[in-house]
C-alpha cells in the first residue's frame, strides 16, 4: 500500500521516501570502497575521524533518518531502538582509533533503514501521531547532540585559558 504525504504542496509516496532513506543510509555508511579489500566506507565513518566534533556530527547526520521515519510512522519503540543503534555508534566513536573502525562497522543507519523497510506498508504503525513523536524525540536528541559538539569546544577553551 503506498501511502502519500504531503510535503511543501508536492506529494511525496512512502517509496519515494524508502528510496530516500536508502541512499542516504549508502551514503552516510557504504558509499566508498576501500582499495583492496571488500569492506566499505561511508560518510560517517570518514567524518568520525574528526577529532572532538566528527561523531557528533555524524550522529547529527543519522538522526534525521530517525525523524524521517517518525513522518513515516513507525512506532515509538523501533524509534528507541533507532535512537539506540545510533548512540552505541556515537558513543564507542568516541574512543580514538578503536572507536572509529566500531563506528565503521557498526553501520548504525544501514541497521536503522532496515528497520524501517521491516514496517514499511502498514496501516497505523503508530500509537500516537508522528508530530507528538518527533517532539519527544527531539528536545533530548538535540540536547545530546548540541553537548557532544560543545563539550569539546568548552574543554579546549578551557586548556588556552589555563594554559595561554
Amino acid at each position: 500500500m503506498d501511502q502519500t504525504v504531503e510535503k511543501n504542496s508536492v506529494a511525496v509516496s512512502e517509496d519515494d521516501r524508502l528510496r530516500h532513506l536508502d541512499k542516504l543510509s549508502e551514503i552516510l555508511d557504504s558509499a566508498f570502497a576501500i582499495p583492496g579489500t571488500r569492506f566499505r566506507i561511508g560518510l560517517d565513518g570518514i567524518i568520525g575521524l574528526i577529532p572532538g566534533i566528527g561523531d557528533a556530527i555524524g550522529a547529527a547526520l543519522s538522526i534525521y533518518l530517525i525523524f524521517e521515519a517518525a513522518r513515516l510512522g513507525l512506532p515509538l519503540s523501533t524509534l528507541l531502538r533507532m535512537l539506540g543503534n545510533v548512540a552505541v555508534e556515537t558513543a564507542a566513536g568516541t574512543i580514538p582509533i578503536v572507536g572509529d573502525i566500531f563506528d565503521i562497522a557498526w553501520k548504525a543507519n544501514t541497521r536503522n533503514t532496515a528497520l524501517v523497510r521491516a514496517h514499511s506498508g502498514r496501516a497505523g504503525l503508530s500509537e500516537r501521531p508522528p508530530s507528538q513523536i518527533l517532539r519527544l524525540l527531539l528536545i533530548p536528541v538535540v540536547l545530546a547532540v548540541l553537548a557532544l559538539i560543545a563539550l569539546p569546544i568548552l574543554a579546549l577553551w578551557l586548556v588556552f585559558r589555563l594554559f595561554f
